[in-house]
């Protein structure tokens, strides 16, 4: 995990005792360290997707970038993320369908 997806998670939690709970079980998992070259790759990665007509935000970049540099998948639900994944060489885990 990366810190501003840590973020993301807690924010708009506004029960604290929720919020307190998932803060707690978070602390599991560790955070990736983001080096500079990360930020560099996901400016790389806005303005291939800026030219390709593709719109999303920095956060979504950064982790697009923190991804491909570490060689991980992507846990998301976020569609978003398919149409990086047309321009960025990106690893998404499957999501498995309820039965």
């Amino acid at each position: 995990m990366i810190g501003p997806i840590r973020q993301e998670l807690l924010s708009g939690i506004s029960d604290e005792v929720k919020f307190k709970n998932l803060k707690e079980k978070m602390r599991a998992f560790d955070d990736l360290e983001i080096l500079p070259e990360d930020y560099e790759n996901a400016a790389d990665i806005y303005n291939k997707c800026r030219r390709n007509g593709i719109q999303g935000s920095q956060i979504d970049y950064l982790i697009c970038s923190v991804a491909k540099n570490n060689k991980i998948c992507i846990f998301t639900t976020d569609k978003d993320f398919d149409n990086y994944k047309e321009i960025v060489n990106l690893k998404l885990h499957n999501i498995r369908e309820e039965i």
